[in-house]
Order: structure tokens, then sequence, then C-alpha cells
């Protein structure tokens, strides 16, 4: 080995030195050679000493500070001597250099007193370029490897710029100089920009980034062909965490330089094609998340990728169109050019068969319109998706459609200015959100209340703005929206009641008597009031408790149940008592279940002052002076005024103890003394309502005369709807000078009460009213102004006619002549008065003939034919209303015969479409009240059944509606009552309740229809087979319950009678027999299941109608023709495949992708969904939406949404 020189001035470095002389002498080496320049050739003899220097014990050299410098030295060799190093075998280079990135560990602490010759160390590395001589090296990459591995490690936050520059000067010719980058280098690298590392070591992040920018042109296809080998090929390095991060760093790589990618990111497109479902997952996450960023251009730059994208809105797998609805508000929000193909997309989507997808959508739409409003606003599209989804099955669904649009609604109320979208879907949401009160959950209700306090009419605004906000709803909602505002007013007031009747009791003697009665309250409650009953019962009986242990728990419930508490105190009392009751997290249902009571029971819009408030809008458009309010409502002042007396007179009823003020008492009766005629009715009502929560002679004494007085004199000479209104507003509130003042108005209307007096109609409207409201006082007196004035001198006179009756069969009753609609008034008041009578059977019996002849005779009742055919239409009609009436009343009312029962039948089949359309909706109101002893007898159901036969669709659909609603209200009450104690009493009640017994009445009416003329005629059959099916679908379709062996036994009973009215006429009994059989065949061919097991209620037929026959009698005859008479199914064979109207089995399939899956013929099988059809998402509201119909010879089809 040649000789050892040293620089002039350094002293030998061997291996015998202790450390501290080594470091010293090392010291002065590594000065020296740190003056050396680049000379070539120069310093040939030092070659030794280089080579001596790298011998393994100095490499190896247990002390730091040793190898430190060793490595300075080498560095400087390395400098000194480039590009020709003196070291030529190969193990020892890559020694070497392993031992020179160790040392570059110490760069780690800047420190560190040593930290400066670390950077000089790099600085060198960084300056001539060293590493890459490793480029000769087999082993380069592994010694590349542990490089990039040790820089990214080391990298932090107390570097300075200056040393990141250094490392990527280190780093980046090892890129940009290499004939190849290696999978396990770019693993190295890439690994830095995805997660955890990503977050972890955010400085490792931005110097790989840094890094791969500035050599992306080398790194381009070194990049590309990694893809290529995983996306395209498929092919995995398990060994390589990048390979499993693929997706990941698609995204990071474009953020950081998009270059890189644009050969990639086409090849996306057969990743979301692919037949695996978590490739497609991937690549759909992936795109999403890259089209949706701030500022992308990706899906102008990719057409074909953004269209491959869209296409998995409608992916087989339910997860993938989770992921694509969940971006949706992304690119609603960011990229305005997209918004046309994202909405298309979600039209479909809020479609979708599985409950996850659409709820997304709806939660994409809200959450868009919660970041940037306009973005929805100004789509009339997005908003009607979310319309749509408040009538979806699921509840979570409506729920969040429901809060979003009220959301929207009080965004508008709140902003001066909205987008004309917007203003558009304002004026449907709030009849949207209200409309949601017909749902029958529970949930829907409780909704629907919280939503009109918080969003509709928000309970936080004051008071005289939030009297305009609740002006503007009542203005401008459609009739459903404001029944569904009265109903939910209704509902409120009911549960408060209740509510305030349990409160009461814990301030009771805690006696068993009191316990039963808390029991049965809380059941009471829960069951009818809360959703989840049992849930609920468990809390409010803990409520309970707690109410006992803490008196100010009690206090507080009795302050917000307390009808004259005003809004701040309801809304502040409410706030403390749900503060005792725990935090208020989802979890806590104790709490949120009292908090569900509370938003029911407390009363946050309307108190005292605000009522005032409102008085004084009302008070300035009834009488012209205040423009402002129909500015703010934006209709006309006469609308207006309308409209708020009508809200008036509803507020009266839910919170008449806000009324009983005398401020407010006044500035309503000084509106009754203003000329116009319209606005009287509305104000009495008000005051009826007011005065039976308190008479109003003892809650505002003082101005008491001067309501007399004009109460009186309207019901003199006001007109006939004032005098009606009058006449309740005095019986209600002059409880003890009800016959002083009653009998100086039926003094006057002895003069009044003649055709030449200009009141003669008024007066017969108020005699009716007093007859029916006061029949005990002057029994006799009005009896015989009634046989006198109203039968004689009025009904049974001759009348009406002449020049100036209209000519039409139908009119408004305006255009009536005035003799005319006198008779009307008096058959009104005739059916007042045996209202009032209750039991006066003989009166009943001839009033009931009366009416009958008017119905017989088509109105004419003295067939002078002097009237009009619309006169007559409306007297028949008005005969069959007065009928309907007095039906309602126990004792008068069951005095009809089965004849005059059969003549008012025949109104449901008049020739005049307004006679049928009113009478019917006149049954419908008769039998929808008071279930079960104030409403129509059952035998009125039957009456529904003629409406099979109605020619106009509409009218069709209307009596459907009302037939389902009553058939619902009575199935109803059945299960209410049949929960309990008296269940045995209940039991007896059932044959006069239960709906299912429509049909004893429906089968006698269409015997006598009289259009249906012989039993054997095939086209009438025909016809009473489709009046049959309209009243059996809703008994056999929509019944749980239904029972076939029920229906068996009353046909079979039935046809076992015969006809009570013409018991000897075979024509008529073969007709009944005909009906029976007709009845059987289809409820063969419309029953799922052919049980015979019990049914609460025994087969029962009225004898009112069906004549007994003899014990032996048993009727097995068929009266059908052949074609009309029921063929069983013949079982499928083989060869047939579908039978007209079987049901083709369905085949099975896995219920988590029911109704997704359309089976598509193609090599891999189909990756798309199949579109669900809207009905099959969505709930049909009967009163508001035409429900589909069916008819009787087809099974139905799925309905379109067009439809």
């Amino acid at each position: 080995m040649a000789e050892i020189v040293y620089p002039q001035g350094c002293r030998p470095i061997t291996d015998d030195l202790g450390p501290d002389e080594l470091v010293r002498r090392l010291k002065v080496l590594a000065h020296t050679l740190q003056g050396l320049g680049q000379d070539e050739g120069m310093y040939q003899q030092y070659i030794p000493l280089a080579i001596h220097l790298a011998d393994e014990f100095f490499l190896t050299h247990p002390s730091r500070d040793v190898q430190l410098l060793i490595a300075c030295c080498i560095a400087d060799v390395l400098r000194v001597y480039a590009p020709e190093a003196p070291y030529k075998d190969q193990e020892q280079v890559k020694t070497i250099f392993l031992f020179l990135i160790n040392q570059l560990q110490g760069l780690r602490d800047p420190k560190d007193p040593a930290f400066k010759r670390y950077f000089y160390l790099l600085e060198n590395l960084a300056y001539v370029k060293s590493f890459n001589m490793c480029f000769e090296l087999e082993d380069c990459q592994e010694i590349f490897c542990a490089l990039f591995s040790l820089m990214f490690k080391i990298v932090n936050t107390e570097h300075s710029s200056k040393v990141k520059s250094f490392m990527l000067d280190v780093l980046c010719p090892l890129i940009t100089e290499s004939d190849v980058v290696s999978n396990e280098l770019l693993n190295v690298m890439l690994i830095n920009l995805i997660e955890p590392n990503k977050r972890e070591h955010k400085h490792a992040y931005a110097l790989a980034k840094e890094l791969i920018v500035k050599t992306s042109d080398t790194l381009e296809p070194y990049i590309q062909a990694f893809f290529n080998h995983v996306l395209i090929l498929g092919k995995e390095d398990k060994e390589l965490l990048i390979f499993s991060k693929v997706y990941e760093l698609i995204y990071e790589l474009y953020q950081c330089c998009p270059s890189l990618l644009l050969a990639v990111l086409p090849q996306l497109e057969c990743k979301l094609k692919s037949a695996q479902f978590h490739e497609r997952l991937s690549g759909v996450a992936l795109l999403a998340r890259m089209f949706s960023e701030p500022g992308s251009e990706l899906a102008k730059q990719y057409p074909a990728l953004w269209r491959a994208f869209l296409g998995r809105f409608n992916d087989i797998s339910v997860p993938i169109r989770i992921k694509c609805v969940q971006y949706c508000m992304h690119f609603l929000v960011h990229h305005p050019d997209l918004r046309k193909d994202i909405t298309e997309t979600l039209k479909l989507r809020q479609h979708d068969a599985h409950e996850q997808v659409r709820y997304e959508v709806v939660m994409a739409i809200i959450a868009t319109a919660q970041r940037d409003f306009q973005a929805v606003a100004e789509s009339e599209d997005l908003l009607h998706f979310v319309k749509e989804r408040t009538l979806d099955k699921k509840f979570k669904i409506r729920k969040e459609a429901m809060s979003g649009l009220a959301m929207i609604y009080k965004k508008f109320l709140t902003e001066d200015s909205v987008p004309p979208a917007t203003e558009k879907a304002v004026q449907w949401i709030k009849d949207k959100i209200l409309h949601g009160y017909y749902m029958t959950a529970l949930e829907d209700r409780l909704l629907v209340e919280r939503l009109l306090n918080t969003s509709l009419v928000p309970y936080t605004l004051p008071a005289p703005v939030r009297m305009q906000k609740l002006y503007y709803l009542m203005s401008n909602v459609d009739d459903n929206a404001t029944k569904a505002f009265i109903e939910l007013q209704k509902h409120q007031l009911a549960v408060r009641r209740t509510v305030a009747e349990w409160v009461d009791l814990h301030r009771k003697p805690q006696t068993p008597a009191v316990q039963k009665e808390l029991i049965s309250k809380v059941l009471h409650i829960s069951s009818k009031f809360l959703p989840e009953s049992v849930k609920a019962q468990e809390f409010l009986n803990k409520f309970s408790i707690h109410m006992k242990q803490a008196p100010e728990l009690l206090q507080g419930m009795e302050t917000i149940l307390n009808p004259n508490v005003s809004c701040e105190v309801c809304v502040r009392t409410t706030s403390n008592v749900l503060k005792k009751l725990g935090q208020p997290v989802m979890t806590n249902l104790y709490y949120n279940t009292v908090k569900m009571l509370l938003e029911r029971v407390s009363s946050v819009m309307i108190d005292h002052d605000s009522l005032l408030i409102l008085v004084g809008y009302v008070e300035g458009a009834v009488k012209g002076t205040d423009m402002s309010i129909a500015e703010e409502c934006g209709i006309d002042i006469k609308k207006c005024a309308e409209r708020g007396l009508k809200l008036l007179v509803m507020l009266s009823f839910v919170f008449p103890a806000h009324f009983l003020h005398e401020d407010v008492l006044n500035r309503l009766t000084s509106l009754l003394e203003l000329d116009d005629e319209s606005i009287a009715p509305h104000i009495l009502a008000a005051l009826t309502f007011l005065g039976k929560y308190r008479p109003l002679s003892e809650a505002c004494p003082s101005l008491f005369p001067r309501l007399i007085t004009l109460c009186k004199a309207y019901a003199e000479v006001g007109t006939p709807k004032q005098a009606k209104n009058a006449v309740r507003c005095l019986f209600v509130n002059v409880p003890e000078q009800r016959t002083q003042i009653f009998t100086e108005i039926l003094e006057t209307l002895k003069t009044t009460l003649s055709p030449h007096s200009e009141h003669y109609r008024t007066a017969i409207v108020t005699l009716g009213h007093i007859a029916h409201n006061l029949p005990d006082n002057f029994p006799v007196h009005i009896k015989n102004i009634v046989s006198r004035k109203i039968v004689k001198e009025l009904l049974v006179r001759e009348g009406g006619g002449g020049p100036n009756a209209p000519s039409e069969e139908w009119c408004s009753e305006d255009e009536l002549p005035e003799e005319t609609r006198c008779k009307l008034e008096g058959l009104k008041c005739m059916a007042r008065w045996l209202l009032g009578l209750k039991k006066d059977e003989l009166s009943a019996q001839k009033t009931f003939r009366m009416l009958n002849a008017f119905i017989v005779h088509k109105g004419d009742l003295l067939q002078q034919n002097q009237l009009s055919k619309a006169e007559m239409a409306h007297l028949r009609l008005a005969a069959g209303a007065a009928m309907l009436k007095i039906c309602e009343q126990k004792g008068v009312g069951d005095q009809f015969t089965a004849e005059q029962f059969y003549n008012l039948s025949h109104l449901m089949i008049d020739n005049v479409v307004q006679v049928r359309e009113i009478f019917a909706a006149k049954l419908h109101k008769g039998l929808s009240k008071g279930i079960p002893n104030k409403c129509l007898p059952l035998d009125f159901m039957g009456l529904y059944a003629l409406a099979g036969r109605e020619p106009e669709r509409r009218v069709r659909g209307a009596v459907r509606q009302y037939m389902v609603a009553d058939v619902l209200r009575r199935r109803e009450y059945v299960r209410n009552i049949t929960v309990g104690t008296k269940v045995e009493r209940a039991m007896s009640q059932l044959p006069h309740i239960l709906p299912d017994y429509m049909l004893v009445f429906a089968v006698p009416v269409l015997t006598h229809d009289p259009a249906f003329t012989a039993y054997d005629n095939v086209s009438q059959l025909k016809t009473v087979k489709q009046c049959l099916w309209f009243i059996l679908e809703p008994l056999i379709t929509r019944n749980d319950f239904y029972c076939y062996g029920f229906y068996k036994s009353l046909v079979e009973r039935m046809k076992n009678h015969k006809d009570a009215l013409n018991e000897s006429d075979d024509s008529v009994n073969y007709k009944l027999w005909a009906v029976c059989d007709l009845a059987m065949s289809v409820i063969w061919a419309r029953s799922q299941s052919f049980e015979l097991r019990d049914f609460p209620s025994d087969a029962r037929i009225p004898s009112m109608y069906f004549a007994p026959q003899s014990d032996y009698f048993v009727n097995t005859r068929v009266f059908l023709p052949p074609e009309l008479q029921f063929q069983p199914k013949r079982q499928v064979t083989n060869s047939e495949t579908n039978v007209r109207g079987k049901k083709r089995p369905r085949p099975v399939v896995d219920e988590a992708f029911a109704n997704d899956v359309e089976l598509t013929t193609g090599r891999s099988g189909s990756i798309d969904a199949k579109p669900s059809e809207a009905s099959d998402t969505q709930i049909q509201l009967p009163g508001l939406e035409q429900p589909p119909e069916t008819e009787l010879e087809e099974p139905a089809a799925k309905r379109t949404i067009s439809e």
C-alpha cells in the first residue's frame, strides 16, 4: 500500500489514537480539506489518505464526533476529486454512502452544537451531486431509498428553507439524472402524500410535493407505468404501501402536479365500469372528490370521464349511489356549470328504491341551501325534488324534506330580497308543510306543529312581526292547508286540556281513585299524543314522580298550561322545566319525550298582547284605513279583511282566554257596528265561541247592553247569515236573560214572518235557530208558527218560477227567485226545529213524508210545472239535506221508512251533477261528525254504493275519498273502544259502527236503484258489480282485519231474506238475490285469503230492509247469467305462464337489493340500477292527491308519476 501523505500542518490519523486526540487531529485535517479547491490532478498524493479515511475502523468508530469529522472529510474528498472519486471498489463505495446517509441523521436537531458540521456535510454533498456516483452501483436504488427515507424522516418545522433547499438539491438529481426510478423509490416518495403520513408529517408532505413538482417531467413515465400496472393490468406488489392507496395517491398527485396524470385519469373510466364493487366505489369516491373541488376544471378537461362518472349515479350498488349523491352538495355549491347535469341525476335518485339514497338526495339539497342559498333558490327543480320527498314512505326522509323547506321559508321571511324561483316556491312551501298534518303518523303531526312555531310563524320574532307573519301565512295558504292549520290548533287544544287535567291530579290527595285516574291519563296521553307509546308511558310516569318531588317543576307545568299565559313567560318556563330533566342529548330519551309533550302544549304564538295587535291589523283591513297589512300579505284589501276575520274566529275557539279582555272585546264590538254585511257573521261567530268558554255577561258586563242591542237588531232585520250567528251568540252569552230577549225577538217575528216583509227570509232563519236552541222555552208557540207560517203559508203554497227564474238546470243560490230561496230556508227551518225537539216522533214522521214528497216529485211539490229546473234541483237537494240533518239526531232521526231511505238515495244518482256532488258532501259531513251518537247511522254508508256509477270522474274520486275517510274514521274508533276495560259494551256497539256492515245497506240500495230493472240484464248487472266493488275495495284491500268468513256469512244470510218493502214481488226479490250473488263473486275474486276465523261481530241483517223467510228456507239458486258467475281460476300448468288476472310469482331477491337490479343480458351482467317509480317511494295523501282508482275487471298496473 502506498505511503499516506498528509497535507501540511496535519498530523497522522491512526487507529491507535485515543478518541480526544483523534478528534483534535481530524478537526485540523477537516479544516484543511475544506480549503482545497477542485483542481484537476493537483492532489493525487492524497489519494492514499482518502482511502485510509474510509477505513472500516473510522466508519464504525464508537465516537459520534469522530464519525461526523470522517464524514466531512470524505465529503470534501468527493468534492475535491469530483467527478472521479478515489474510491473504486463497489462494496466500499456502497459502505461509504450508507455511512454518509447515516451521518445525515444529525440534521434532525438544528439546536445540536454539531449541527453546523452536519449542515456543511449536506451542503457539500449537494454542491457536487456526490450521490450521483451511486448510479454505477448495482444497488443504487437501495442507497437512494435509504437516503430519501432519511430525508423525509428528519425534515421538520425547525429546519430553515436553506436546509430544505439543500435537501432537494441532494435528492432531485437522483431522479432527474437517473436512468430508472424504481417502484420502491416511488413508494418512499409518494407515501408521504397520503394519510396518515400527510397528517402526521406535514413537512415531509411539503418536501415530497416540492420534489415531485421539480422532477415531474422525469417522473411522469414512471408514475404512468405504475398506474398502468395497477389500474389496467391489476397487478400489485403487496410489500409496497402505495399499491393499496392508489386512489388516494391519484387525488394527491392531482393536487400538487396535475400534469403528471394527463394519461392516467382517462384510465379511471375502466374502473368506473369494473364488475368489482370495491373498484367502482374507490373510483367513484376519488372522482367525486376531484370533480367537485372548488376551482376544478376536470369535468371540462375530461368530458368522457365526467359522463362515465354521472353514469354511476345509477349504479346497481347502493353504497356507490349514496357516495355519488353525497358529493352533490359540493357540485351545486362550487360548480354552477355542472348544476344541470347534477340536477338531472338527482331527479332519478330521488325516486331510488333504497331509502338511504333518497335520504341523501334530500340532505344534499338542504345542505346546499344552507351553504349557498342562491344555488338552490334559483333551481325550481331541486326544490320540487324536496317537495316530492315530503311524501316519502320513510319518516326520516319526510322529516328532513319538511325541515329543509321550512328553513328555506324562514329565510324568505327574514331576508329582504330573494330570487324569483324562491318567491315562487314559497307560495307552495307553506301549503306543503301544513299538508303534512294530513299524514296518519303522529311523528308527522308533531313535526308540522314544531315547524309552524319555529319557521312558518317563528316564535322568536317580536309580537308585531310575528302577527304579520301569521296574517301573511293565513292569507296565502290554500283551503287544505287552512283546514290543516285549524285541525292542528284543535289538536293542540285537546292535548293542552288533557295534560292540564293530568297535571291538576298531582295537586289532589293521592287516594286510590286519583292514582287510578293518573294511570288512565298517562295511558291516554302516551297512546294518543306521543309516538312510541310504551316508552312515552314509562317516561311520563317518571315525569309524574319528578313533579311530585319537585314543586317548582309542577308549578312550571301549571304556568305553561295556564290559558292566560303570555308567549314570553311560556317560552321561559318551558326552558326552565327542560333544564331540570338532564342533558339535552339524543340519548336522553326522558328529556326528549317531555320536550315533545311540551312542544305540543306550550302556547308560543298567541297571547293577549299579540292578539290585540292582530285585531288592530284586521280592523285596519276591514275599515280600509291601513293598507300596509294587505301589501305585506300581497293580496287585495277585501280578501285580506275576510282572511283576517276567519283567523279571528278560529283563534277565538282555540285561545278564548286571551280574547276575554275589555280592550279586545271593545274593538270586536266596534267592528259589529260597521255597515259591511260580511263582517258581522264572523265577529258574532267569534263571540259565540267566547261565550261557550265563558258567557260575556260575566266576563265583560259593561260591554254587554251594547252587544244585546246589536244582536237583536241583526236577528230581526239583518241578513240571514247575520241573524243565524246573532241568535247563537245571544244564546250562549246571556244564560239568565234568554227567555226575555227571545220572547221580544219572537214578537217582532210576527210582523216580519210574512211574504210581504223585506226581512221574510231573515225571519225564517231566526225562527229556525231559536227553535233549535230553545226547544223547551216556547214549544207550543213555535210549533204553531212552524205549521202555519212555514208549512202552510210557505212550503205548500204555490210560488216560484216566473220570468226571472233561471233557465239552466242549475244556478247559484243567489240567482234563484226570492220566494224559492225562502222555501229553501223553510226546509232548513223545519230540520232545525225537529233537531231541537229531539223526541217528537209524530212531527218527525209528518216532516219526513213532506220532505220525501219533495224528493219524489223532483222538487216540484205541487206538480204545477211552474218551477224552473234549477229551482227544482235546489228544492229536492235542500229536502235531502234536511232529511240527512234530521237523521243525525236519535229519536226524530229514526222515523224514516225504508221507502223514504231509498228515495233519498236517488239524490246520489240525480241527473244534475251539482246535486250529486253537494249531496255526497253533506252525506260525508253527516257521517264523519261525532261517531257514534252524533253522526248519521251506518245505514247511510250504503248510499256510497251508488257513486260507483257516477259518470264524472272528478266527482267519483271525491266521493271515493269521502267514503275511504269515513271507513278509516270508523275503524279508528273501533280500535280505540276495543282497547281498555269496557270491551264487552264496545262489542255490542260494533254492528252500528263497523264499516264492514256497509254492505248490508248497499245491497238493498242497489236493488232499488231505478236504473236496475231486471235481475238478468247483463249490462245492468255489470254496473251493479262496479258499484259493489266501489264500496268493497276499501273494505277488502285496505283492511288488516279483513275476514272472508264474515262477508260470506253476511251475504248468505242476506240471500236467505227477502225485500222488506216488496215481500211478495218476485222481480224485486230476484234483483236482491242477484245483487247478493254479485257481491259474493266480487268477494271471491278479490279476497287474498279465505279464512273462516272469528270476526269481532256477528253477521246481523237489519229488519227494516230485509224480511225474514220461513226457518227452513235455504236459497241455493244462482240468480246471475252464466257469463257473470264467478269462475275460480284454473291451476297454472307448466305450459301456461300467466293466466290473465293472476299475479305473477315474484323472483326471490335479496331484500337489500330488491327493486334495485335490472336484469339485462350481457357478458358481465348489468351494473346499473333499475329505476324506481315515484309511487313506490311515496305516500298518497287522502283528500289532497287523487288516489289511483282500480277497475274491477283488471288488476291495476302500477301508475306512473305523470298520472
